[in-house]
């Protein structure tokens, strides 16, 4: 990718050079033919590499019309790229384990490191730190060295279909190393497409020398009939991610119910708010007039007048409480939220009888419809 330098920059120069300067066609000792320079970012600053470029100088050689850089360079930063490797890992690290934005990333390298990158030239760099993850994630040699103290492997598979109408992505992972063996979209969820799946899945297996403990999945025909064929008598669990979510159909259904049930009861919230916020530009007029009154009376008698703005803010807050909990709509099936609505309201109505009861001094009873 190209960028734009401005003139006032400085650059930390590192000058490069081939370290295997024999001819591989001749053997004769290669010439510095020319130099090319290259500037990169770096997480310690702004960097222009000098490189020097060979060539094998016999004519007749087979190899003359080629130039040879050097070899050094590759470990700096890959070719055409115009940031180094420190930059390009610290790129994909926040991205992938920290889980930062594309924003949030730029402004970093902006921020601490001077780095002047666009949002496409980041994004860029995360989908090549992904191409190169993946890739280093399906190398089996890796793969065997990771598993070499496991007894067994468990593997799950799901599918992961980003809208209605596209491809779905079929993913399977290993339980016991929290691994990702491998990813693969499919047109089709046919049962002899899912089969390719388990197929390679088990080849793998085979290959690790590791016996699979069992497969846990959602249940789909494909799936069941797949891993039977492919890993007859291996125990087939089912996801209990999805199993909560069948059984939660019905406690939703009454969940949703009782909040109806409980709204109705608690009502006339915005009504209750029109009435106090009038009082409240009454009570202002009072006590304007009041302030003006109390002008002449003693300090003992002005301090003894009800502070009735105090009161109208109270109810207000009250108010606000009990709406922020009707709308609470969070929560699944082992915490439903007409739970949670009915015991904020019970704490509501408690709060409310405290402060009738040292109000009046005695007993009240408040009701607030939970």
């Amino acid at each position: 990718m190209s960028h734009s330098w401005p003139m006032e920059t400085a650059f930390k120069s590192v000058e490069l050079d081939v370290e295997d300067r024999i001819c591989q066609h001749c053997g004769q000792w290669m010439h510095v033919c020319g130099h090319r320079k290259r500037r990169l970012f770096t997480l310690e600053g702004p960097l222009q590499l000098l490189l020097k470029v060979v060539q094998c100088p016999i004519r007749g050689c087979s190899g003359h019309s080629t130039t040879w850089s050097p070899e050094a360079e590759l470990n700096i930063s890959m070719p055409w790229w115009v940031i180094g490797w420190d930059v390009f890992l610290w790129i994909g690290h926040r991205r992938l384990a920290r889980h930062w934005s594309v924003p949030q990333i730029r402004t970093e390298l902006h921020d601490s490191y001077r780095i002047e990158l666009s949002e496409d030239a980041v994004e860029k760099n995360i989908r090549r730190y992904q191409t190169m993850l993946a890739a280093r994630q399906q190398d089996l040699e890796r793969l065997r060295a990771c598993y070499q103290d496991s007894a067994v492997v468990k593997l799950t598979i799901d599918g992961l279909q980003p809208e209605k109408g596209h491809e779905t992505i079929y993913v399977v992972r290993e339980v016991g190393k929290r691994r990702l063996w491998f990813a693969e979209p499919l047109l089709s969820s046919s049962e002899a497409e899912v089969r390719r799946l388990f197929v390679r899945a088990r080849q793998i297996a085979e290959y690790l020398g590791k016996p699979v403990a069992w497969w846990m999945s959602d249940k789909q025909d494909a799936f069941v009939k797949g891993i039977a064929a492919e890993f007859p008598g291996i125990a087939h669990r089912y996801c209990q991610n999805h199993f909560l979510r069948d059984l939660a159909k019905p406690v939703l259904e009454k969940d949703s119910h009782a909040k109806v049930k409980m709204r109705s009861k608690v009502r006339g919230l915005r009504t209750l708010e029109r009435e106090v916020l009038a009082q409240q530009q009454q009570q202002e007029q009072q006590q304007q007039e009041q302030v003006q009154a109390t002008e002449s009376l003693p300090a003992e008698a002005a301090e003894a007048l009800p502070p009735s703005r105090e009161q109208a803010d109270i109810v207000l807050e009250y108010c606000a409480a009990v709406r922020g909990i009707l709308n609470d709509d969070q929560g699944g099936p082992l915490h439903p939220p007409s739970l949670r609505m009915a015991e904020a309201l019970n704490e509501v109505q408690e709060s409310l009888q405290r402060n009738l009861e040292a109000k009046k001094g005695g007993p009240q009873k408040v009701n607030c419809g939970g």
